[in-house]
């Protein structure tokens, strides 16, 4: 079977499904070229596949490069930009705490990324070693943040209040969100931004299952490295809000996390020097803003996140 042929095979229908909710027509049209594209690719850079990851919403695989290292493919819609400011961050980052971009190709949506092995997701630690995970976040965050470059190729994060006036516009009542959380946050969203003290490279998306164990090809000291960020510019505080609701899993645990939620508040806060308040503020922000896209896209809504929000509202300033 020819390689486009057995690409186009294992599609997964979730994954399909993901990115035609997401981009319509767009993303019907990138699954249809995606088997050549990534055979193109795979020619390209002299890549050998073996199999994918789990596919969310871009296709990702392990490859072999010409020199017999190991590396990851990742290609998406060039369209979206996502993938170039994904790029565009990694190289920023230029490996310290995160894989390094070996290769770029936007025009075609492409990433060649370096392998974390053994792999092992941060969310492992949770929750017997929560403390020790936080610390690990800790550490990333203040390797990775650094002052933008004015020149630098990412959206500024106020973009991301987009959403909430989109929701707002969109539902009138308090479904699916109880309407008053919406524009309590889309109000402490615009003043934390406005308040911001630094305008540092964010990871964008930054938690356990987006860090990543690796002890390199000669198996040495163990080191922990980001993957999948989103790119973006702005407060270093909106790091934080996306691991106190994660990492997901399934509902039985949700208590446990929420019990861990408060202790995470006073060892971020403390480790990375920021008032306790300013770590609620962008916790119950994020929490809700994670909402807003789940309803408009495919994730289910109601979960995690509004419980966090919930929680952390009696404690937002004013």
């Amino acid at each position: 079977m020819k390689l486009d042929s057995m690409l186009s095979a294992a599609l997964p229908p979730a994954f399909i499904d993901n990115v035609t909710s997401i981009w319509g027509a767009a993303g019907r049209r990138w699954l249809a070229e995606l088997p050549t594209r990534t055979a193109e690719v795979l020619s390209d850079w002299q890549l050998r596949a073996n199999g994918t990851y789990p596919l969310s919403i871009n296709w990702v695989a392990p490859v072999q490069r010409a020199d017999g290292t190991s590396a990851v493919l990742k290609l998406g819609l060039p369209t979206a930009g996502h993938i170039a400011q994904e790029g565009t961050a990694l190289e920023f980052f230029g490996g310290d705490s995160a894989v390094r971009l070996l290769a770029r190709d936007d025009a075609r949506g492409a990433l060649l990324l370096e392998r974390a092995r053994p792999g092992t997701p941060l969310s492992s630690l949770v929750p017997r070693q929560d403390e020790r995970a936080t610390e690990v976040l800790i550490d990333a965050i203040r390797r990775l943040h650094r002052p933008a470059p004015v020149e630098i190729a990412l959206p500024d994060l106020l973009t991301h209040g987009d959403a909430f006036t989109q929701y707002l516009r969109d539902h009138q009542g308090d479904e699916p969100l109880p309407r008053h959380l919406v524009e309590r946050a889309s109000r402490l969203f615009v003043e934390l931004c406005a308040t911001a003290t630094e305008r540092v490279v964010l990871h964008g998306d930054l938690h356990h299952d987006n860090v990543l164990a690796d002890h390199g090809p000669a198996g040495g000291p163990e080191q922990w490295l980001a993957i999948d960020p989103h790119g973006v510019v702005g407060d270093p505080g909106y790091e934080l809000g996306a691991m106190l609701y994660n990492p997901p899993g399934p509902t039985s645990e949700d208590d446990i996390v929420m019990d861990l939620l408060f202790a995470r508040i006073e060892q971020l806060a403390a480790g990375l020097d920021l008032p306790r308040e300013r770590v609620v503020a962008w916790g119950f922000v994020q929490a809700v803003l994670s909402e807003v896209w789940n309803s408009q896209g495919s994730g289910p809504v109601g979960r995690r996140p509004l419980r966090v929000a919930r929680a952390l509202l009696p404690q937002l300033p004013g």
